[in-house]
Formats: structure tokens, sequence, C-alpha cells
């Protein structure tokens, strides 16, 4: 299989894991709790939403073809509290995520070397994948903690549970050594 082909398979997979990690996350949590801020410096997660909703809208909408900071966008709105309701946020995650999934979707292997801009700066797709291959991670690291801190001891952990690496680890290596994404396993946990 060609590089570009498992690039492009291993970013689905691992931003399919980022998406449901945060779901899992929030699932966890009542409504208001999806508001709460702790000071007027950080944001709440409907707050983190939004902002991934409208960069995820911006960046991949024409991803190709167009500039990924589209005029449309209203970034700084983004950070206003939001009024919206838990399903309205969810409805504002997944119309983000599936702009993002189409667009990877439609991607050839040729197409990574391609310059695409975001401000009329200049770089390659590959780049600008990797780009938000950190952004949206970052922003998921964020409403986990968030989750975590809001939830306090009834937690449900979503990776590997304090003090339970040795039952991992002894789990891992009484199996067969095998060549896979380390998103496969993981998913099914998390279903």
């Amino acid at each position: 299989m060609e590089i570009n082909n498992i690039y492009l398979a291993s970013v689905k997979k691992q931003m399919l894991y980022y998406k449901t990690i945060a779901e899992k996350a929030m699932d966890q949590l009542d409504e208001n709790q999806l508001f709460t801020t702790v000071n007027e410096d950080t944001n709440s997660i409907a707050t983190i939403i939004k902002h991934m909703h409208g960069n995820m809208l911006s960046r991949w909408t024409d991803f190709l073809t167009t500039d990924g900071e589209k005029e449309w966008r209203k970034r700084d709105a983004e950070f206003d509290n939001p009024d919206n309701s838990k399903t309205e946020l969810l409805q504002l995650w997944n119309e983000g995520w599936d702009c993002f999934f189409k667009a990877i979707n439609a991607l050839q292997p040729e197409d990574l070397s391609k310059i695409i801009y975001i401000r009329n700066e200049g770089q390659t797709a590959l780049d600008a994948i990797n780009r938000q291959l950190a952004h949206y991670p970052y922003h998921i690291g964020q409403i986990v903690f968030y989750a975590k801190m809001l939830k306090q001891s009834d937690w449900n952990s979503l990776s590997i549970p304090k003090n339970k690496s040795n039952d991992y680890n002894a789990d891992k290596f009484s199996k067969e050594k095998s060549v896979k994404h380390f998103t496969d396993d993981e998913l099914k946990k998390l279903q």
C-alpha cells in the first residue's frame, strides 16, 4: 500500500478516535456542565465545541480550492458564551466532523502535495492536515480534562485507568504480535 494511502487511513482513524473520546467524555456530563467555566479566561466545553465547529467548516469546506479561513467565518463570535442546548451543540459538533470527514474521504493520495492556503499562507495539504491533527486533539484534551474535573469521582476512564497499566500491558503482551492501528482496539472499548 502506498504511504500516502496509509497516511490518509491513519488520519481518519485517529480523528475518529479523538472524536469518540470527546463524545464519551461529554456523555458523562449533565447539560449545565457543558457551559461551566472556572473563570473569565477559560472556555466552557460548549465554547470549545463552537470554536471547533467554526474551524472545521472554515478549513474543510472546499479544502483544496479556497482559503481555509473563509470570509464568512466569525471566529471571535465562536468564543462568546453560547446559549445553545446540548442537542444544538451536538448538532454543531457533528456538522463540523461531517465536513472534516467528507473532505478527508474525498482526498486522493496525490492531493497531499497540493498547495492550499490558510490566511493567504501556502502549505501542502499534508501540512494543513497535520496542523488540524494537532489542533483538534488539543481541544479534545481540554474537553476531556474539563469533563473529568467536573465529574470528579464518578468519572469513567477513557484510557488506561489509574494504577492499571500493569494489567493493560500484561493483556497486550499475552497476545501475538500484530500490525494494526493503535485505535482499532481502543475504539472497540469505547463503543
